[in-house]
């Protein structure tokens, strides 16, 4: 990052798990790192809702905001803005129907714990979200 302050970017994102305990990661347009599906909290709307509604933009799918786990807030650099900090809200949910690359997303794929490296990992993903990802698999 250059000297300037960096740019805050707020997000709600997912952890979403699939029964056999791959994980939901998608690729933006223009991108070569994969991510979490979510998206930017808009002005007067809340993590979760701002979550339910990227989810259902991107990938048209609609968990039950009942069965989303608050995982807390997360920040890291950003994968696809320069000089910008991603601040993520992120929730568990899990997923098992089938979810469609819409929008902005180019590929949505289900990683499972020995393909983690065989992709480019955004910074958020990376650092936070594998390790939660870890250790809801030992929970299992």
């Amino acid at each position: 990052m250059s000297g300037a302050r960096p740019k805050d970017i707020h997000i709600a994102a997912a952890l979403l798990l699939r029964a056999d305990g791959a994980m939901l990661v998608v690729r933006k347009r223009g991108s070569v790192h994969f991510m979490q599906a979510g998206g930017k909290i808009d002005a007067g709307e809340g993590a979760q809702q701002a979550l339910l509604r990227e989810l259902k933009e991107e990938l048209g799918i609609a968990p039950d905001a009942a069965h989303l786990t608050d995982l807390g807030l997360h920040s890291a650099v950003a994968a696809n803005e320069p000089d910008s900090m991603v601040h993520c809200r992120l929730f568990r949910a899990e997923w098992d129907g089938e979810v469609e690359a819409a929008a902005e997303i180019e590929e949505a794929r289900w990683l499972l714990p020995q393909e983690a490296g065989a992709v480019t990992l955004a910074p958020l993903t990376r650092e936070a979200v594998l390790p939660l990802w870890q250790a809801a698999l030992r929970g299992r």
